[in-house]
């Protein structure tokens, strides 16, 4: 069965999409359908609203975090992230609880090239924390590491989404890949000239623990 709702540690990981506007051969959809071994992630189809906050569950607020990551870009279904945001923090206001939800989203940074407009206006309120995958130093590495479909285009794209994102979301962070092809020093200077927080992910060839 489709893994569309999967718990790692203290938080719990959404997944709403195979579609991506990248084509990383890193990324760990390449290499396996299955996460840790445990998770379904390849979707036979995408999950409704509905099918996603009955994966929640009545008690969303027993996680640290919840999470938009899975095998595809989630801002490609920008409506769903959007309703299942609110239906979370609703919860938490019906329910009085004092323990908040904190909303996270892991996105490749290009939902403003994808739907040709800024939407990060539209995620003020809903989302506390997005992790916007920088992954490289200059257009030219990204473009041979990622392979956007939008091409030269991408990686301006993404440091602009970055820097616009501080506008509206409180919590922003550029994270990378380690592999020997991207400068970590560089990117993580980027990162400070942006003031947002910068974090290395681990690149693991035959197996992907979060």
């Amino acid at each position: 069965m489709d893994a569309i709702a999967y718990p790692v540690g203290e938080n719990l990981y959404l997944n709403i999409t195979n579609r991506c506007s990248n084509q990383c051969p890193f990324c760990v959809r390449y290499k396996s359908r299955g996460f840790n071994q445990k998770y379904l992630l390849w979707l036979e189809q995408e999950p409704t609203v509905e099918e996603l906050m009955a994966a929640i569950g009545e008690k969303p607020s027993k996680y640290k975090e919840i999470v938009f990551c899975g095998y595809g870009e989630p801002t490609i279904r920008l409506d769903v992230v959007k309703a299942i945001a609110a239906e979370l923090k609703s919860k938490i206001q019906i329910s009085k609880s004092k323990q908040c939800i904190n909303i996270r989203i892991d996105t490749n940074g290009l939902a403003n090239l994808f739907w040709g407009r800024n939407i990060l206006p539209e995620l003020k309120g809903l989302i506390d924390f997005v992790s916007v995958s920088l992954n490289a130093e200059s257009s030219e590495v990204y473009d041979k590491i990622c392979h956007s479909f939008y091409g030269q285009k991408a990686y301006p794209a993404v440091v602009e989404f970055i820097k616009e994102a501080k506008k509206y979301i409180p919590d922003v962070e550029a994270s990378i890949v380690d592999m020997p092809t991207v400068d970590k020093e560089k990117c993580a200077s980027i990162a400070a000239d942006l003031g947002v927080k910068f974090r290395v992910r681990p690149y693991y060839e035959e197996r992907y623990v979060r």
